[in-house]
């Protein structure tokens, strides 16, 4: 483990030694990121990655599935597997599902950053920390480093942490704002073993365009009902068509009651209105390209506990 006193110096004041560059080996593997909901894991993902793949709210539950990010340079291939996070109460079939997601992705991974929010670790954070496994490195990410004043008492909180579990590194970020994501890279880079490309090297995610087009929909819907509508909302691409250089996508986000339907259209239709717009503006930045969009709200009671309806949904 690096001398976990650096953790006392300022943040902002490491340097990484030109002589540390010397390994010039291919390295790849696969780097799960997990953590208890909203310490950060899919903000760290998209500064990783250089680009926004993965969605992201204050809502806990945003993401639902495992989702490969993948960061190419000359020498290395990472593919970061963004998790859920991992549900420990309302265990419907959906949070149920999403628990297996973190699970499985651990098994098949070379290294495993573990997420913390800086000087925030209670039993929620335990409970992820007992399902960490043991046949590969464990880096622990101290994340919101920003939003700690006295940086001398991240060092104090990284030795409390480690006393449960014996970490490979500790490495403070501040996903957010994009600090420390170049030296984190580093660290892992050193963990990787010697191997191959995965993906093509243009590669950012092994995810459809059809697939990011309903995350990015989701995400307008929880940022724009705030606290409003409660998590059991999904969407489903009815219709993804490519005419020339345009894509044509229908979309319906699945409620659980009029109720929320409703709360999702606003006053004339409004609300509505603004979520389809500012998720075609990002559909069209990240596919980059034109999009017409249309969507719908459609009421289906109980989806989140129904089997059949989940796996439709690509949640089983």
């Amino acid at each position: 483990m690096n001398d976990i006193n650096e953790l006392n110096e300022n943040v902002d004041a490491v340097e990484i030694d030109d002589e540390d560059q010397t390994d010039q080996v291919f390295r790849s593997g696969y780097i799960a990121i997990v953590g208890r909901p909203n310490v950060g894991k899919s903000t760290l993902l998209n500064h990783l990655i250089g680009q926004k793949i993965s969605i992201t709210s204050r809502k806990a539950q945003t993401t639902r599935h495992r989702i490969n990010g993948i960061y190419s340079d000359d020498h290395t291939q990472f593919v970061f597997v963004d998790t859920p996070g991992f549900q420990m109460k309302h265990l419907n079939a959906l949070n149920r599902g999403m628990n297996r997601v973190v699970t499985n992705s651990l098994r098949d991974v070379q290294i495993v950053l573990y997420v913390l929010e800086a000087m925030r670790y209670d039993e929620r954070d335990k409970e992820v920390l007992r399902l960490l496994p043991d046949h590969c490195p464990v880096l622990l990410v101290i994340n919101k480093i920003d939003e700690i004043a006295d940086k001398g008492q991240l060092f104090d909180f990284a030795q409390s942490v480690a006393k449960d579990f014996k970490f490979a590194d500790i490495v403070p970020v501040s996903a957010k704002f994009g600090k420390k994501i170049e030296e984190l890279r580093d660290t892992l880079r050193s963990f990787l073993p010697e191997g191959g490309l995965i993906y093509d090297p243009e590669e950012v995610t092994d995810r459809s365009e059809r697939f990011l087009a309903s995350e990015i929909l989701r995400e307008k819907v929880f940022r724009f009902t705030g606290e409003e509508l409660p998590y059991s909302v999904s969407v489903v691409i009815e219709k993804f068509e490519m005419d020339k250089k345009l894509r044509r996508i229908s979309a319906a986000i699945l409620v659980d009651k009029e109720a929320h339907k409703a709360m999702l259209l606003g006053k004339k239709g409004e609300k509505i209105k603004e979520i389809a717009t500012q998720a075609r503006l990002d559909m069209e930045k990240l596919f980059d390209g034109k999009v017409f969009l249309e969507v719908f709200i459609k009421v289906r009671s109980g989806w989140a506990d129904d089997a059949r309806m989940l796996q439709t949904l690509g949640y089983e």
